[in-house]
């Protein structure tokens, strides 16, 4: 349902009355600072507050895009300034305010207010460049799922996960010729990619395509091929557009709501593919769950390994039989702490991070390949995930820990 335009105006007038409190904070701040010259440093902040926050408005009055495909020169210097400004602008405003507070019963206000913003800049700067470090900070983890009743044919199957690459216009080529390194150098059976293939334009489905097309461009061929399922962001970028150039581009298997027996040595696995839920709210032909169609695809008695972008279907997944749900999805937030089990989408997701277990029913959540919005990670670094799988009495799910990806 779309917002009511009252609504939407509302929402402009807080927002705008926002910004307009932060930066008339700053530029207060700033009156006086330079000797001899009190409006110099105000005159360059407002110049850095326009360039940062007129892209912004833009960006909403077009209805959140862009008229143009946005050029790796204009994500540099327009777009990634101004989504990082929104971030550090709250922190620093709220600091000099809290200084002008504090300082002012010993007459200093001013100046206090002065150092305690630059200080939260510099602190929120030194933040956003390790995010941005660790944006870049390709990691390989090994995690075992041990099957009740998985055929001994699939005992050491690997399976290599990416996730969330989110390709659009921030991607790096670079970035995703490492990825493919790091995925031939795990040497996996099978490759799937469990949905956010692009960000959020159709045109980026065929960049995708490349992608896959050069996982076995050079190098020993994956033998049970690759496996793409839709994420949320395949959705609003236009399931439709998306699913046709994949099958255009690639011979990479789509499963939407469908699945695929494989067979080795007399034995046969299944790989089922899910829709996304975002697919039922914005009208994605095809694309919204349908696990009764897609489980109608499995024979019986065949162990399944399932393929959810959203980790929330695995309750469902798990009710209809599926041994093992590999889903992403959440980034863990983009800002973790692992030997913590928290997340920056922990307290939002029931199932944000990492491993669960429920019953004989296993999940991993991977922590996506890509980014969304900016160039940010911090202890939940881009990974490549090999998944193996074993042949067990009893059902368990084991993690290892991240290791930089050393063919990268």
């Amino acid at each position: 349902m779309a917002p009511s335009p009252r609504s939407v105006v509302r929402a402009a007038s807080r927002f705008a009355a926002y910004l307009a409190l932060c930066w008339g904070t700053l530029l207060a701040l700033a009156w006086g600072a330079v000797p001899g010259t009190p409006w110099l440093a105000p005159a360059l902040l407002a110049l850095v507050a326009a360039h940062t926050t007129l892209p912004i408005v833009a960006f909403l009055v077009r209805g959140g895009g862009w008229r143009r495909y946005p050029t790796a020169a204009f994500r540099l210097w327009v777009v990634r300034p101004a989504l990082y400004a929104q971030l550090v602008l709250p922190v620093t405003a709220g600091a000099g305010v809290l200084g002008l507070l504090a300082g002012a019963p010993f007459g200093h206000a001013l100046a206090t207010g002065r150092v305690a913003a630059a200080g939260a800049f510099a602190v929120g700067a030194a933040v956003l460049a390790l995010g941005w470090l660790g944006s870049r900070r390709l990691v390989v983890r090994e995690v075992e799922a041990r099957v009740p009743g998985l055929p001994d044919a699939f005992d050491g199957l690997r399976i290599v996960q990416v996730s969330d690459l989110h390709v659009g216009p921030q991607t790096s080529r670079r970035f995703l010729d490492r990825v493919t390194r790091t995925v031939r150098a795990l040497s996996p059976d099978l490759v799937t990619v469990t949905g956010d293939l692009v960000d959020d334009r159709v045109e980026d489905a065929r960049i995708f395509g490349d992608w896959v097309r050069g996982l076995e461009a050079e190098g020993p061929r994956v033998p049970l091929g690759v496996y793409l399922i839709p994420g949320n962001h395949d959705v609003y970028a236009g399931w439709t557009g998306v699913h046709d150039a994949l099958r255009l581009h690639t011979r990479a298997h789509v499963l939407v709501n469908d699945a695929r027996v494989v067979h080795r040595d007399g034995a046969s696995l299944a790989l089922l593919g899910t829709g996304d839920p975002a697919g039922r709210t914005r009208g994605a032909d095809g694309c919204a769950p349908d696990l009764g169609r897609a489980f109608a695809r499995v024979p019986r008695d065949v162990p399944i390994v399932a393929f959810a972008h959203n980790p929330a279907l695995w309750p469902a997944l798990a009710e209809r039989g599926a041994a093992l749900t590999l889903s992403g999805h959440t980034h863990w937030g983009q800002l973790a702490l692992p030997r913590l089990g928290w997340s920056l989408a922990s307290p939002f997701l029931e199932h944000a991070m990492g491993a669960y277990q429920d019953g004989e029913a296993l999940l991993y959540v991977h922590p996506g390949t890509g980014f969304w919005g900016i160039p940010f990670r911090l202890g939940a670094f881009p990974e490549v995930a090999a998944i193996t799988l074993r042949s067990a009495e009893s059902a368990g799910i084991s993690m290892g820990a991240a290791t930089v990806a050393r063919a990268a």
